[in-house]
């Protein structure tokens, strides 16, 4: 089996009082475009994202499709922590052999883009102009290795010197931590239309 997992868990300070992941953006909250995404890629049998600060407001107003929210309550302990959190709402069933990641506060990654790694192998990660990103794609030997991060780290250094694919221009993984980076994405679209 084969899950997605979108980390929402980060409280996101340099955005402002409010929650990004509620920032509108094309008459949605910013999060429904990761999960839509994830969702629409029907090879992800299961689609799990983690959430931590503004738990409660954002599950009382996001719409979830047909991903399950999970609230990891050390959320604070950094990214490592919201990783294994949702590594093992995904595993507890049991049957997942591979995971693709994507965050929450990257509208432009779609499911287009998330669907190239469904069949890539474990440890395979994008890049973007040569610099790391997502998706990423974790197996086994990364599922495992997980449990050993602490801190602010995601699946960084266990991803290191594994084969990534290039996805061209740094939009796609544009995140927003500002609001100007929310206006940049809007004008973006805008620009499209």
């Amino acid at each position: 089996m084969i899950g997605g997992l979108i980390l929402a868990a980060g409280a996101g300070t340099r955005f402002g009082e409010r929650s990004k992941l509620l920032a509108e953006l094309e008459g949605r909250p910013l999060l429904e475009h990761a999960l839509a995404a994830q969702c629409a890629v029907a090879e992800l049998e299961r689609v799990v994202v983690v959430l931590g600060a503004s738990a409660n407001e954002i599950l009382a107003s996001v719409d979830f499709m047909r991903a399950e929210p999970v609230v990891c309550p050390r959320w604070r302990e950094g990214q490592a922590c919201s990783l294994r959190c949702g590594i093992d709402q995904l595993t507890s069933a049991g049957g997942v052999s591979r995971v693709i990641v994507t965050l929450g506060d990257q509208p432009l990654i779609g499911p287009e883009l998330i669907a190239r790694f469904v069949g890539e192998p474990p440890g395979t990660r994008a890049t973007y102009g040569g610099r790391p990103g997502h998706p990423v794609v974790l197996g086994p030997v990364q599922l495992r290795a997980i449990s050993d991060l602490r801190g602010d780290v995601g699946a960084r250094e266990i991803l290191q010197g594994g084969p990534t694919i290039e996805c061209g221009s740094s939009s796609a993984a544009r995140d927003v931590d500002t609001p100007e980076d929310l206006e940049a994405i809007r004008h973006e679209a805008r620009a499209v239309v």
